[in-house]
């Protein structure tokens, strides 16, 4: 199931978000090699990580394996304060639109030949959910240019925001990903289970 982190109820997930920061310290850090994140804690928490970050965790248990971070696009975010290059016109803001990043999978949870990552998918459909229950209608995200197809499969309807860059030895580009109910079913349908995957909450929580 996937846990949603909030302000509201950032405190019940204490424990939990810790294992987030480590996990995303393995990911980022230690295994993509992007140095300029690591810190002496073993936790890579960064400028963004702030009161408005809402962050999704897939937990087994009380494990997290699997983490995922939405940042609004009317505050400072990768694209406005660090990836400013990988969009070449006006770059798209607005109460509807957020960033997605630090999408990562515990090693110990990599499907090992399969072309989806379950946790992964799991993931992606709660942001989904979530998204469309607060008034969003797309993603604002940075990837690897092979991931564009990967991306349209799911019935995201995506517009390039510039050429790739060249960042970390990859070609990185910047897009918009619309949703609507369509992405939604489509993502279900990839998932195996059309049920939400969120884990429901307290509406003292939810507000």
């Amino acid at each position: 199931m996937i846990h949603v982190v909030t302000p509201a109820n950032a405190l019940q997930y204490a424990g939990a978000m810790e294992q987030a920061w480590r996990l995303r310290h393995e990911i980022f850090v230690e295994e993509k090699g992007w140095t300029d994140l690591a810190r002496p804690d073993g936790r890579e928490i960064d400028q963004f990580d702030t009161a408005h970050a809402v962050h999704f965790l897939a937990m087994e248990g009380d494990r997290v394996i699997g983490y995922s971070r939405l940042l609004p696009t009317t505050r400072p975010h990768l694209l406005s304060d660090v990836y400013p290059q990988l969009c070449e016109g006006e770059r798209p803001a607005g109460p509807h639109l957020w960033e997605w990043t630090r999408q990562g999978v515990a090693r110990s949870h990599r499907a090992r030949g399969r072309v989806v990552n379950p946790v992964s998918i799991a993931l992606l459909t709660g942001i989904v959910e979530w998204g469309m229950a607060h008034g969003l209608t797309g993603l604002l995200l940075q990837m690897p240019t092979l991931y564009m197809i990967h991306v349209i499969q799911l019935h995201f309807r995506a517009q390039p925001l510039g050429l790739p860059v060249l960042i970390g030895g990859e070609e990185i580009m910047a897009a918009t990903a619309a949703f609507d109910e369509r992405t939604l079913a489509r993502l279900r349908t990839v998932h195996g289970d059309s049920r939400s995957v969120l884990v429901s909450e307290p509406a003292y929580l939810a507000a």
